[in-house]
């Protein structure tokens, strides 16, 4: 069984009109959720072998806020991945070598939500319907894949959590 994990980035500062979208940096709440998501997949063992991460700023900062990785895993930083949609995603999915196991992709939405909204089998219980509600900044989604990276397509996937900062106590309030 492999196991696909995707984290939306963290909440991002809007306060410099001079920068552009690809670098605009975490907010001090975004800073704080990517830390609060940290501890949680460290405590359910959430250890991915690869990490695709957008190139833009706040989703690399997303990933250093998660500090260091068990493992620790190969991390892929790729342009393609800024502002993907769900297909294009998808698509470099489909690229992960066979032998990876556990794959963490860093991204945006609408993207990164149109792609969890995909793959999700349609009989996804709870986490399904906290899904197709909305996809918040730093929540993680947890699917098992039963088949080859490359065969990876709609509702092929089985929705195991949707982990989002305001379920974690650090974050409540």
């Amino acid at each position: 069984m492999r196991q696909l994990l995707l984290l939306r980035h963290a909440k991002s500062a809007w306060d410099d009109p001079a920068l552009s979208d690809h670098a605009r940096p975490l907010n001090g709440r975004g800073r704080r959720a990517a830390v609060a998501m940290a501890g949680a997949m460290r405590s359910l063992g959430l250890r991915p072998e690869l990490v695709l991460v957008s190139s833009s700023r706040r989703t690399l900062q997303t990933l250093e806020g998660l500090g260091a990785l068990d493992g620790p895993p190969r991390v892929e930083p790729t342009d393609d991945l800024y502002l993907a949609p769900w297909t294009r995603l998808l698509d470099t999915l489909r690229e992960v070598p066979e032998e990876v196991q556990s794959v963490l992709l860093i991204a945006h939405n609408p993207g990164l939500h149109d792609l969890a909204l995909n793959l999700a089998a349609p009989d996804s219980g709870a986490p399904g319907q906290a899904l197709a509600e909305a996809y918040p900044t730093a929540t993680l989604a947890e699917f098992a894949v039963e088949e080859r990276w490359a065969a990876l397509g709609p509702h092929r996937a089985r929705l195991v959590r949707f982990l989002q900062p305001k379920d974690l106590p650090e974050m409540a309030g």
